[in-house]
């Protein structure tokens, strides 16, 4: 096994003798993103054991079409153990496991479990008190090491070769749902496992909307065309979103708006330093914003973090606790739309970095100029 891997459940483990969870403890960990994290694969339901007795478990499900491809190797350092039957829940065998190799208290992670999930492993193994891990884990997560930068620039640069593509071809009288279908087909040749979170391409009065899902309108003279996509790479996800013009030239309105988002942007990027408050890197874009008489346009948040999961911890918001650290990937995202009318939206992916390294690293390069198309 990766001695990266090992090295993330003893960190762990470390952190729930800590918190004094500890002495017969063992660690439930059932979310996919996390399984990954500790293990390097994440297979379909799998759930994954740190026992009591040092041995580390994963327990998945059988899969003919599959087979054995996606699990570990077998090691001294984590085991692989495939149910007989496709009806049973790795979970609640990871929880019988557990009680049968001498632990007495069983961290799981409530945020992640069913109600009935969680009333099934107190069935299965009475004698064991259920305590909540929390967010352990995604806590642990949170600061990136090298290997997981360098799929997240490989991710970024992926996504930026398929947007420049996008933008080299004829867009006028194309439908939002082809150029969406078009820009995933794309991320896939250049080398994605897939995209990041489905992609949105706005056009028009949908333009700058945050989470717009592609319909059948066709590009017009005179749009705006927002775009918004990332490609999964090695698991890890970025993000970046773009808005252009389509036509000779940009209307008044639509140069004065473009310019207040690229401001508040810009604002953004310039407060992400290690020792920063989270919201006071979403005060610094949203003041930009409310100056301009566009502050109830903005979203509830800024930015979020990126990683295995797109919108993990931290979170950039007016309420967020906690302050940023150094190898922190992030988004800072702001957007107004107008409805009616249309809107910009300008996403990065960036790491934050201490002002002696050159500050934030920038992952996602395409073009924030405003182009005509």
């Amino acid at each position: 096994m990766s001695e990266v891997h090992l090295a993330r459940r003893s960190r762990l483990r470390d952190r729930c003798a800590a918190n004094a969870v500890g002495g017969s403890t063992a660690v439930l960990v059932s979310s996919p993103a996390n399984i990954r994290y500790l293990t390097g694969c994440a297979p379909r339901g799998a759930a994954l054991l740190l026992g009591a007795d040092g041995r580390d478990t994963l327990l998945t499900l059988p899969d003919p079409a599959a087979g054995p491809q996606g699990l570990p190797e077998p090691a001294d350092e984590l085991r692989a153990l495939i149910l007989p039957g496709a009806d049973g829940d790795p979970a609640v065998a990871a929880a019988e496991l557990a009680a049968n190799t001498g632990s007495g208290v069983l961290a799981v992670e409530e945020h992640h479990l069913t109600v009935a999930r969680h009333r099934a492993l107190a069935s299965v193994a009475p004698r064991l008190r259920l305590v909540d891990l929390g967010g352990a884990v995604e806590q642990q997560r949170l600061i990136k090491d090298d290997e997981e930068i360098a799929a997240l620039r490989i991710a970024a640069e992926i996504t930026d070769q398929a947007l420049g593509e996008l933008l080299e071809s004829i867009l006028v009288g194309r439908t939002e749902r082809h150029l969406a279908l078009e820009l995933e087909r794309r991320l896939i040749d250049h080398g994605a496992d897939g995209p990041a979170f489905p992609t949105s391409v706005a056009t028009g009065r949908h333009s700058g909307l945050p989470a717009h899902t592609p319909t059948d309108r066709r590009v017009e003279e005179g749009d705006f065309l927002s775009v918004r996509l990332g490609a999964r790479y090695g698991g890890y996800r970025c993000q970046i979103g773009r808005t252009f013009v389509i036509g000779t030239a940009p209307a008044d309105w639509q140069v004065n708006l473009y310019n207040v988002v690229f401001a508040a942007q810009r604002a953004g990027r310039e407060a992400l330093v290690p020792g920063t408050e989270c919201r006071a890197v979403d005060r610094a874009a949203r003041q930009v914003l409310d100056a301009a008489g566009y502050g109830e346009a903005l979203g509830a948040r800024i930015g979020h973090g990126v990683g295995l999961e797109i919108g993990e911890d931290p979170r950039l918001s007016p309420a967020a606790m906690g302050k940023l650290d150094a190898c922190v990937p992030v988004t800072v995202e702001p957007g107004v739309h107008l409805p009616g009318r249309g809107g910009v939206r300008i996403d990065d992916t960036l790491v934050v970095r201490p002002p002696a390294d050159g500050g934030p690293e920038l992952l996602t390069i395409t073009t924030k100029e405003l182009l005509a198309l």
